[in-house]
C-alpha cells in the first residue's frame, strides 16, 4: 500500500478533510450567495476549494479569485482543463492560462483533467502538463471521471514525464457506488488522493424529491433525470429519509458522512447554491457516524458487483 501523498497549501496548511465545490458560483449561486457560501465554508474549516474551466462561462473561477485572493496561501485551490477542446496541449496552455487569469493566481495547487480523452495521445497531454509544472503554474496533478484503467495508463505515461497523478475525483455516493469496484481500491493501494463529487446524488439524497416531487438538477436537467431517474435511487433516498427522521439529523448529514467515512476517501466534495441549503452537508463535519448507523445506511443501497463479476465473492 503507497500512502496518498499530502496536499498542503502554499504556506503549508493541510488540506481540510472536506472540499467544497464552486460548481454553482456565478450560475444558480450569484455573487452575495457565492460569498454567503464561501464564508460558511470557511467557518467550518474548510480551506480546500474546486473549480472548472469549464464552470458558468467562467464565473465559478473569477467569483472563488475574488474571494480567496486575501488568503490565499491559506488554501487550496483547484480547477480543471480539458472539458471541451480535448487534452491536446494547445488546448490544456490555453484554457489553463484563461482560467489563471479568471482567478487571479499565478499558480494553482491541482490541475486536474476534467476527463478523458480517447483521441489525444497521453504522451502529448502529459508533456503539457510536465511543462506548466515545471514552470510552476500547479503542484499537484489530478483526474477526474476516469475509469480505473484509464488512471493506471495514465500514471504510467505521467512517471515517464517525472509527474505523480496525485488525486483522483471520482463520483461517489450512496446510489452511486461503482467506484467501490475498481476505483478506491485502486486508489488506497496505490495511493491516490480521492476528493469524490455528489455525494448527495444531485440533491436526492437530500429528501427533496420525496415522492417524485421536488426542484433541482434532477428535475430540470435531463442528464441529472437520467443518471439518477431509476425507481431503486429513489426508494433509497426514501428510506434514508425515514432513517433520518429515525435518528434526529438531515438525511444530506447522513449521506455526506456516509461518503466521508469510506477509507480510501480523501475529501469528499461539497456543494449548494445557498449557504441554507450548505448547512446539512456541513453538519457532516462533526457528526459522529457510528460503525452500526454506517452499516444500516450501506444496506440501504445495491452493493455493486465485483470486477470479476463473480458474485458468490461479493
Amino acid at each position: 500500500m503507497t500512502a496518498c501523498p499530502p496536499i498542503t497549501a502554499p504556506d503549508g496548511t493541510p488540506a481540510s478533510a472536506f472540499c467544497f465545490g464552486t460548481m454553482q458560483f456565478g450560475g444558480t449561486a450569484d455573487a452575495d450567495a457565492s460569498r454567503a457560501l464561501y464564508d460558511s465554508c470557511r467557518a467550518a474549516g474548510i480551506n480546500f476549494f474546486d473549480t472548472a474551466h469549464a464552470y458558468t462561462d467562467g464565473h465559478s473561477e473569477t467569483l472563488l479569485g475574488q474571494l480567496a485572493a486575501t488568503e490565499r496561501d491559506t488554501l487550496i485551490i483547484a480547477t480543471k482543463c480539458a472539458y471541451i477542446g480535448g487534452s491536446g496541449k494547445d488546448n490544456i496552455t490555453r484554457s489553463f492560462d484563461e482560467s489563471r487569469s479568471r482567478l487571479g493566481m499565478d499558480s494553482v495547487d491541482i490541475l486536474y483533467l476534467h476527463r478523458w480523452d480517447p483521441d489525444t495521445p497521453l504522451q502529448e497531454t502529459f508533456g503539457a502538463l510536465a511543462e506548466l509544472r515545471a514552470a510552476g503554474k500547479f503542484t499537484h496533478v489530478g483526474v477526474s471521471n476516469f475509469a480505473a484503467w484509464q488512471v493506471m495508463k495514465a500514471a504510467e505515461v505521467a512517471a515517464d514525464f517525472d509527474l505523480r497523478i496525485s488525486i483522483l475525483q471520482p463520483m461517489y455516493n450512496l446510489v452511486k457506488r461503482q467506484a467501490e469496484v475498481e476505483i478506491l481500491p485502486m486508489a488506497a493501494h496505490e495511493g491516490f488522493c480521492v476528493a469524490p463529487y455528489s455525494p448527495l446524488g444531485g440533491g436526492l439524497l437530500t429528501g427533496k424529491y420525496g415522492g417524485g416531487k421536488g426542484q433541482g438538477r434532477l428535475a430540470d436537467d435531463a442528464r441529472y433525470n437520467a443518471r439518477y431517474g431509476v425507481d431503486w435511487m429513489h426508494d433509497t433516498a426514501t428510506a434514508l429519509s425515514d432513517l433520518a427522521r429515525e435518528v434526529g439529523v438531515h438525511p444530506a448529514t447522513l449521506a455526506v458522512a456516509w461518503a466521508a467515512r469510506h477509507p480510501a476517501v480523501t475529501a469528499p466534495i461539497l456543494s449548494a447554491r445557498s449557504a441554507e441549503q450548505l448547512a446539512p452537508s456541513l453538519a457532516a463535519i462533526g457528526f459522529d457516524l457510528s460503525t452500526e448507523l454506517y452499516d444500516r445506511i450501506t444496506a440501504l443501497s445495491r452493493t455493486p458487483a465485483p470486477a470479476t463479476d463473480r458474485l458468490e465473492e461479493a
